[in-house]
C-alpha cells in the first residue's frame, strides 16, 4: 500500500500542473476559410465596397509562426451614374509569412502579423467594354501582381478548429481601377496534423 502512493504522490508531482493544449507545435498545418468586406461594409445594393472570400492553408514553423498559401476571390463595386455601378473582380493567389506576436497562457488566443505577395488577374464588368447605357468603358481586365499586410487574431474553441479575425491592406499594381483594398472579416481554421 506504501509503494502505491509513493507511486501516485510520484505521478501527481509529475503529471498534476495544468496540462496545456497542443497547439501550433512546428510542422502542424491547417485550412482555413476566410469571408471578408472589402473597401467599407457590402450589401447587396453597394455602390462602393465589396467582398472576398478565400481559401488557405497554413504550415506552421519554430515560434508559432506561419507559412500560408491560398488563393482568393475578391469582388468589389464602383459607382456608375445616378443608381448604377460596375463589377471589378480579382482572382489571386497568395504566399505569405506570418509572425507569431502574443497569446495567451492556455494557448486559446494568438495574434499575428503578417506579409505576403500576390498575383492574379483582375476583370472589369467582366470583360464587357459597352455598358448598358452604351458608354464605353476604357478600363480593362490586367494581370495584377503586389502584396498584402495582415493583422490577424485566432480564438481557439478545441485543439482541432479556431475562429479567425483579420484586417488586411492590399495593394496590387497593373489594376486598372484601384490599387489599395482594405479588408477586414472573419473566418474558420481546421487544424491538420
Amino acid at each position: 500500500m506504501k509503494k502505491a502512493i509513493m507511486i501516485i504522490a510520484a505521478m501527481l508531482t509529475l503529471f498534476g500542473g495544468r496540462a496545456m493544449a497542443q497547439r501550433c507545435l512546428p510542422g502542424m498545418s491547417a485550412v482555413e476559410i476566410k469571408a471578408d468586406m472589402t473597401d467599407g461594409f457590402y450589401t447587396g445594393n453597394s455602390r462602393d465596397c465589396g467582398y472576398s472570400l478565400g481559401v488557405f492553408y497554413s504550415v506552421y514553423k519554430g515560434s508559432a509562426n506561419i507559412w500560408s498559401f491560398g488563393g482568393e476571390y475578391l469582388q468589389t463595386y464602383k459607382p456608375y451614374g445616378a443608381k448604377g455601378r460596375i463589377s471589378v473582380a480579382q482572382f489571386t493567389g497568395e504566399v505569405g509569412y506570418n509572425l507569431h506576436l502574443l497569446s495567451d497562457y492556455s494557448q486559446t488566443f494568438h495574434l499575428y502579423g503578417g506579409v505576403s505577395a500576390l498575383g492574379g488577374y483582375e476583370t472589369v464588368n467582366w470583360g464587357k467594354s459597352v455598358l448598358s447605357d452604351g458608354s464605353t468603358l476604357h478600363n480593362g481586365d490586367n494581370f495584377i501582381y503586389g502584396g498584402a499586410l495582415t493583422l490577424q487574431a485566432d480564438f481557439y474553441l478545441s485543439d482541432k478548429i479556431a475562429l479567425t479575425a483579420n484586417i488586411k491592406e492590399r495593394f496590387t499594381f497593373g489594376s486598372d481601377v484601384q490599387i489599395f483594398h482594405t479588408q477586414y472579416g472573419v473566418g474558420v481554421k481546421f487544424i491538420i496534423e
